[in-house]
């Protein structure tokens, strides 16, 4: 357990992609079997112990010290794990810490009635870090900066292979990986997986810049409209139906609507959008409805239908089409989406074009909302995992940007737990009276870790209530922080006092030199929707 502590901390420290790599690398390689596999199952979220949960460990240091002390230290640390990890009172005597196996097997099979005691014992034979790492294994919340993808990047360094072979392999393995690690060690055959629709790692295109178009002849690519949507991979096999989000998770749960109209042999590449392709395509704000489900009611699949648009083709009949042309698969695709549901499956359209210039336009000006740009794909490309160069780009639209004013600030997680980093701002609405500030987001990144120091100074000596880790700071026509919003896009929202939400938020520019009372008013952005 101490090792894979000492994983965690190192990681919360390494801010460099390279660095995250090296050290998951080094612990593959010098932890042994199973501990290394569930390491590498909590790293990538395959691990899930439904009998802890976070009241349940407010529970037991609240029985351990004076509450008010630690609402007090939460406050201040901003973490909950970090919290408890330092102020949990070691029992007297050294006791031998448990390897991360054993904890894993103890957790697994634990009942909720007997959680708290187990937790307990755990907690009392751990050091602070080991702690640490034990609440955030057991809550599912490392929050570390390394992403399933990166765990398999360097599961292929480790055993000096394409992270492609990995990623295809992958949903037929379960921790610890044995099998897995066998394999990349060189001391046992590939494996061969018996599960069916596995998913195939993903081809994605590089932004174009304008540099790029002076290289590029049009002749050579073709486009299609980008949607706002999630990108997703539906294949069925010998009866067997899977979804996949574009790093591999299967997300097939949330959608049983769309996998229930997904019955002939194929694998497609798509975006996942909500309504019905021949009347209405819904906005990302209604497909937040659907995201992040384990299951589903009947009114949510009512009111909130999903489909599929189909932008290429992977396999079909059992056979792999992926190193054909794009313009080839394109009409295999074509010509066989007929055999499924057109409520539920249609082709995304291609976009005519003969310049740049002519393109250019086209994109500055789709014909519907929930379009984001355009993608530009090379027509004689095959279908190649990761970015290849020169294949596919995309060209999104430029960002949308409004003046807001700060509102309130919250404590970050890991590194930034000392920081108030998560800013939530809003712009003016006229009352008749005076003009009153109603959110209308929430960012938490677009700021230089020298910004974000000035931001929280300004918090700090501006604040003008305090709710729990949150802090309300000072903000009137006469005196605020203004800040620069990038967006992507603007949708209506029920849930939010302002009435509209932003897609993609992030803080383009800080504005010390603008008054507060100079800030956008709410009339800008509800003129920015289209629906």
């Amino acid at each position: 357990m101490q090792r894979f502590a000492n994983l965690l901390d190192r990681l919360v420290l390494t801010p460099s992609r390279n660095g995250k790599l090296r050290l998951l690398l080094n612990h593959f390689r010098i932890a042994p079997d199973p501990d290394r596999g569930y390491a590498l199952a909590a790293l990538t979220g395959g691990l899930d112990f439904p009998a802890v949960k976070p009241a349940m460990l407010r529970t037991l240091i609240g029985e351990r010290m004076d509450e008010v002390l630690f609402a007090y230290s939460y406050d201040y640390v901003g973490d909950l794990a970090e919290t408890i990890s330092l102020v949990w009172p070691a029992p007297p005597g050294r006791a031998v810490p448990p390897r991360l196996g054993q904890v894993v097997e103890t957790l697994s099979k634990v009942s909720r009635s007997d959680a708290p005691t187990v937790m307990a014992e755990l907690l009392d034979r751990l050091d602070p870090s080991a702690r640490f790492a034990l609440i955030k294994l057991a809550t599912g919340g490392l929050r570390i900066g390394v992403s399933a993808r990166l765990a398999k990047q360097a599961l292929a360094a480790f055993g000096d292979k394409n992270v492609g072979e990995i990623e295809e392999l992958w949903h037929g393995f379960e921790p610890p990986y044995e099998a897995l690690f066998a394999w990349l060690e060189g001391t046992a055959d590939k494996p061969e997986s018996a599960v069916k629709a596995l998913f195939r790692p993903v081809m994605l295109a590089h932004p174009v810049g304008d540099d790029d178009f002076a290289k590029l002849d049009p002749k050579n690519y073709v486009a299609e409209w980008k949607w706002d949507g999630i990108r997703v991979q539906a294949t069925c096999e010998d009866g067997m139906k899977r979804l996949y989000s574009r790093t591999g998770d299967e997300i097939s749960g949330a959608f049983p609507d769309l996998l229930a109209a997904f019955d002939a042999e194929m694998t497609l590449d798509g975006e996942l959008l909500v309504g019905n392709p021949s009347i209405k395509t819904g906005s990302f704000s209604d497909l937040q409805q659907r995201l992040n489900r384990k299951s589903v009611s009947s009114k949510m699949l009512a009111e909130y239908p999903v489909f599929l648009r189909c932008y290429d083709l992977l396999q079909i009949g059992g056979s792999d089409v992926r190193a054909l042309p794009f313009e080839e698969r394109r009409k295999i695709l074509r010509d066989n989406l007929s055999k499924l549901s057109r409520d539920r499956f249609d082709l995304s359209p291609m976009v005519d074009f003969s310049s740049w210039d002519e393109l250019g336009e086209k994109r500055s000006n789709p014909p519907h909302p929930v379009i984001e740009g355009v993608m530009l794909k090379r027509r004689d490309s095959a279908y190649v995992p990761g970015r290849p160069k020169g294949s596919w780009f995309k060209w999104k639209r430029d960002p949308f940007t409004v003046d807001a004013v700060l509102m309130y600030a919250q404590r970050g997680h890991g590194k930034r737990s000392s920081y108030y980093s998560d800013y939530t701002f809003g712009v003016w609405r006229d009352t008749g009276d005076a003009p009153e500030l109603v959110p209308v987001g929430k960012a938490y990144f677009g700021f230089t870790d020298e910004e974000l120091k000035q931001i929280d100074k300004y918090v700090r000596e501006n604040t003008v209530e305090r709710f729990g880790p949150v802090r309300s700071v000072r903000a009137e026509p006469g005196h605020g922080l203004v800040l620069e919003i990038a967006f992507e896009g603007l949708n209506r929202s029920s849930r939010h006092k302002s009435g509209v939400a932003m897609r993609f938020p992030r803080i383009s520019r800080l504005r010390w030199d603008k008054p507060a009372a100079e800030a956008d008013r709410l009339e800008t952005l509800t003129a920015m929707l289209t629906d």
